[in-house]
């Protein structure tokens, strides 16, 4: 799992900055929990174990292909655009760590290196989309969490459990599936503005819609933020940390006639944030992202439609005055078919992914051909999906992943589901070809099984989900071997296992929504039986929302336990629980009013060692949208 600041910050010698560079493989994490649903009018945000089976809204995170959410057999979540704008957050992180399953850790405040993971599964292993267009770093791995701007969002999905059979390298623990919005008939412009502690001030602006053939969605957002000393040593310089985006997308669509459609996206985000690399300087990360999508659906007929994507995306990293960048590029081509007659949908699909990362001396690249097969099946009340995916690297070879689903509506409020599957990642190109790197190195390969219980009766809903995943040639940092460096190497020589049970569910009394969930989890090294480090053995949120007098108003408490900060468990990282409040109202007919207390005790607590956090933080904000 990649730790930016680590890798960002170059040491004067060899042996330090070793160290830094092998700590990339350590998992980062925190509290976790479910997203309070919103009352009546203020959205909703729901996992697929909370839905009630008769909305027929469709994702496409499981299978890459729309389903409605009641037919599903996989562990989805899904979080819409109004209850991103209700939560106040400022980051991704922060809103997906409200979800279960969902962990996150920070070094220091907001823009700094963020890394997620789903189950207890490192970052690396959750491949990360934005409409369409994978994102990844080919140097510590993972997707850039702190760089994708909370703001330009329309509509995110998460996938929890391996899915190598339907995406390929990466999909171990999950998969994140973002989406920017689509421009609707007529014409819907937007200004929100807020201000919040240290200093912080957010502007965003946009407009979308349609007329005749084309449809659009333009947006802008920059966001500042004074931040505050993210270093607890005294060594460190005691300056505040803080940062500023400046973000962007726009999605332009032709409907060429009632076969074709044309579609093209773009998301660019620019991160300026500071940080203490222990030398007393007033150093600054410098993050650009961009993902690039061009699309060409097409309905042939009733049964059968086709979908063609060109796809570019990049990730470039540097840190300045201290000298350090990498840049990682992604060229993707992916070209689908799907046949559905009645209850039976066939899928084939052709990808080819071409990765490039520059990180001097490194100047490498590779590439992955596959071929991927799917078969579902949904009618009285039973739900199959098999998958079958073979992918050929040029550089170690094929690697062939499959899964099989199930489902079987027990009763038309209960509902249980059992999966297998395999998943693998294939070894980054700073693995392999720097002076840690081995070339020889193998993919990290997963084996997973989950069962699952879920009810849904009107305003009632409960879900118990159990799995586990057992990760082998898990990549790792050792002693000195066959690489160019003489203080260690990376190696495939560690076991990991991702096992555990999450309970979420939800229930109205009288005019107050009820929620809550609990993940108790064992993630472990098979060969030493420690746990892995940065992540809880628990994490759970409980909350509440109602109306009163034209306000939503919530509650909600997200708790973790123990941690430790190293692979050897030998730094514990305490337990907490935050409190947090939120409140939102319209104050005129266009203009909504929306406001966040984030950790109300001002509980002191960690999600790195030697990394502070913010304390309690408020936030308020406006937006304009005309109805």
């Amino acid at each position: 799992m990649k730790i930016r600041t680590l890798r960002a910050r170059p040491a004067a010698s060899l042996r330090a900055s070793a160290q830094r560079l092998a700590l990339v493989s350590l998992a980062v994490g925190s509290a976790s929990s479910v997203l309070a649903q919103s009352a009546p009018g203020a959205g909703e945000l729901l996992a697929q174990n909370l839905r009630s089976p008769s909305l027929a809204e469709t994702v496409v995170a499981a299978t890459r292909t729309p389903q409605p959410l009641t037919d599903l057999v996989a562990d989805v979540s899904v979080v819409d655009r109004e209850t991103i704008e209700n939560s106040g957050v400022t980051g991704l992180a922060d809103l997906l760590a409200r979800l279960p399953g969902v962990e996150f850790s920070r070094n220091g405040g907001p823009g700094t290196t963020t890394g997620v993971f789903l189950r207890g599964a490192e970052s690396r292993f959750t491949a990360v989309y934005i409409d369409g267009v994978r994102i990844d770093s080919q140097s510590t791995g993972g997707a850039p969490w702190e760089s994708i701007p909370l703001g330009l969002i329309d509509r995110i999905e998460v996938l929890r459990g391996p899915a190598g059979a339907v995406y390929g390298s990466d999909a171990m623990g999950g998969v994140v599936q973002i989406f920017t919005k689509r421009g609707e008939r007529g014409t819907a412009p937007y200004v929100g503005v807020g201000l919040g502690s240290h200093g912080t001030s957010k502007l965003e602006a946009g407009i979308s819609g349609a007329s005749g053939t084309w449809d659009y969605a333009l947006g802008l957002s920059r966001e500042n933020s004074k931040g505050f000393n993210a270093r607890t040593v005294a060594t460190q310089n005691p300056d505040r940390d803080g940062f500023r985006n400046t973000a962007g997308h726009a999605r332009v669509g032709l409907q060429v006639d009632a076969v074709h459609r044309l579609e093209g996206t773009l998301m660019v985000n620019d991160t300026n944030s500071g940080y203490d690399n222990g030398l007393g300087k007033d150093d600054r990360s410098l993050h650009t992202m961009h993902a690039l999508g061009l699309n060409w659906n097409a309905q042939w007929s009733s049964a059968y439609k086709t979908r063609l994507s060109i796809t570019d995306s990049r990730d470039q990293y540097e840190t300045r005055p201290s000298p350090y960048l990498t840049d990682t590029r992604l060229r993707g081509y992916y070209f689908q078919n799907e046949y559905r007659q009645g209850a039976h949908l066939v899928t084939a699909a052709l990808e080819r992914r071409e990765d490039r990362l520059e990180n001097k001396p490194i100047d490498a690249k590779r590439s992955q051909d596959a071929l991927a097969l799917g078969y579902g099946y949904n009618a009285e009340g039973h739900t199959v999906q098999l998958n079958l995916r073979h992918d050929s690297d040029s550089e170690f070879g094929g690697k062939s992943t499959g899964s099989a689903s199930y489902g079987y509506a027990i009763t038309p409020q209960w509902r249980a589901t059992a999966s297998v599957g395999t998943a693998f990642r294939a070894p980054t190109l700073y693995h392999r070809f720097s002076e840690y790197g081995v070339a020889t190195l193998r993919p990290e390969s997963s084996r997973n099984a989950e069962v699952a219980l879920r009810y849904a009766q009107g305003s009632s809903t409960f879900s118990a989900t159990l799995f586990r995943n057992r990760v082998s040639n898990l990549i790792s940092f050792g002693g000195a071997g066959t690489c160019a460096s003489s203080f260690g190497c990376y190696a495939n020589t560690a076991r990991a296992e991702y096992k555990g049970v999450t309970f979420a569910g939800s229930h109205r009394m009288g005019d107050v929504q009820l929620h809550g969930s609990i993940d108790l989890q064992r993630p472990r090294d098979l060969d030493t039986g420690k746990q892995l480090a940065r992540r809880a053995k628990q994490h759970a949120t409980v909350g509440a929302d109602t109306r009163l007098g034209g306000w939503t108003v919530g509650a909600e408490v997200q708790a973790s336990g123990r941690r430790f900060d190293t692979v050897a468990n030998t730094n514990v990282l305490g337990g907490y629980a935050l409190v947090n409040l939120y409140a939102s109202t319209r104050i005129a007919r266009n203009y909504t009013l929306i406001a966040r207390i984030d950790n109300l005790t001002d509980k002191d607590y960690q999600l790195a060692r030697t990394y502070a956090t913010a304390g309690r933080v408020a936030y308020v904000g406006v937006k304009w949208a005309p109805q």
